[in-house]
């Protein structure tokens, strides 16, 4: 399956693309791109598919996606509700891996700064002081032209390859093909599981949605993430836990039942199994580094 291949416009004057999206819907789908994708969500909450990691996101997130590693930024289905007066907000910018040259990156100095674009390669959550920097850096940019705008996106780019503190996303044996015949198909799968996940997803169910045989289904589905439809299926319940945990409104018991679990043994098993702690801690932890 190919991820919706996007071409990234930068304009005549400029070298690389800045944005600010204030819309849920922007490339609100599976795609890639040979541009690194530098992204802050300002204002904002759903869940993030980048390469075959899925986890929520949230109000503040940062990540930085290298060339061609197919991501997803799904907002909660409330952004989408009519009536409601629920902001978004997300700084945007793409570039090339050698817009400023092919030699620019073997220069001695710039040492950190191609082992992060090679860190890229399977995205990378920015926190920390270096988060502040960037997003300061990036709402910058848009105001800016020249020298200046590119110096901007390297003094950017350096915050994040000096600081410890970024995490990768896609697992090291992440692979993708680019099937041209598959465009829409993995991009069907998650946006029915998104919807449905609440309930028991049958194999003929989703088999029909990807439109091939319920019999090759599970076998095309990890050979193209890495994981089983049902290893899938427990993360966005287990990662709509953790949203859940976060904002705090239900009990552990009516969590469990909202995030499509059966049960509370089964819940704080795969709920541990996904993040390496008990939803109680996963909380508490939470409330303390907030």
């Amino acid at each position: 399956m190919k991820p919706l291949l996007l071409k990234v416009s930068s304009g005549p004057a400029h070298s690389f693309s800045v944005r600010h999206d204030v819309l849920p819907d922007i490339n609100n789908r599976w795609h890639c791109h040979p541009e690194l994708e530098l992204i802050y969500l300002k204002k904002g909450n759903g869940t993030q598919f980048i390469g075959d990691s899925i986890k929520q996101f949230k109000s503040g997130d940062m990540v930085l996606v290298g060339p061609n590693l197919p991501h997803y930024w799904r907002f909660d289905d409330l952004y989408f509700s009519a009536g409601e007066n629920k902001g978004v907000e997300v700084f945007v910018v793409h570039f090339c891996e050698n817009f400023w040259g092919e030699q620019f990156l073997q220069l001695p100095e710039n040492k950190l700064l191609k082992v992060l674009l090679e860190k890229s390669k399977r995205g990378l959550q920015v926190t920390g002081a270096a988060k502040e920097k960037v997003a300061a850096q990036m709402a910058a940019m848009l105001s800016t032209d020249g020298a200046e705008r590119i110096i901007m996106l390297l003094k950017a780019l350096n915050a994040i390859a000096t600081s410890s503190s970024s995490n990768y996303m896609a697992s090291i044996g992440f692979k993708y093909d680019h099937n041209d015949s598959e465009n829409d198909r993995l991009n069907n799968i998650y946006e029915y599981s998104m919807q449905n996940f609440r309930k028991k997803i049958y194999l003929d169910e989703i088999a029909e949605i990807a439109g091939v045989s319920s019999n090759s289904f599970c076998r095309y589905f990890k050979s193209k993430t890495r994981k089983t439809f049902s290893q899938f299926i427990i993360e966005i319940k287990v990662g709509h836990a953790c949203k859940l945990l976060i904002e705090d409104k239900l009990n552990i018991k009516q969590l469990c039942y909202d995030s499509g679990f059966n049960n509370f043994s089964t819940f704080h098993k795969h709920f541990k199994l996904v993040t390496g702690k008990s939803p109680l801690m996963y909380q508490k932890e939470f409330i303390k580094n907030s």
